[in-house]
């Protein structure tokens, strides 16, 4: 595993954009650490060469740990599942040589927190 920790400090307007170094595997984990973040604040989290979803949550109002999934499919498109009308069958989020993108929205002026990212 391979940690990447990114700390992030939001402008006057609550927002704040911020990057990990390029990176390749599978996302284990998304570990948000609070530092002053507002209660309420945001996290958009993606991939940034594709814009793919790892996370997306709002409101959040305490240090929290996300396992991030994507569905999976057939060779020919469907979703895969697992038995027929069942629950979809998910898989880590791999990247290549790729960045993630940590989007923060109200946040309040001028606070901190950080966000660590788990690469298998």
């Amino acid at each position: 595993m391979r940690r990447y920790k990114v700390a992030i400090t939001t402008a006057a307007d609550g927002s704040a954009t911020a990057y990990t170094p390029r990176l390749s595997g599978k996302i284990h984990s998304i570990q948000y650490v609070k530092t002053d973040f507002a209660n309420g604040v945001g996290f958009t989290v993606t991939s940034e060469a594709t814009g793919e979803s790892i996370w997306a949550e709002a409101a959040v109002n305490a240090s929290a740990v996300r396992y991030p999934r994507a569905p999976t499919h057939t060779q020919a498109g469907a979703a895969a599942l697992f038995a027929a009308g069942g629950t979809a069958v998910q898989d880590k989020i791999g990247l290549g040589n790729d960045r993630v993108k940590i989007v923060v929205a109200a946040g309040g002026n001028a606070k901190s927190g950080t966000v660590h990212v788990l690469v298998d």
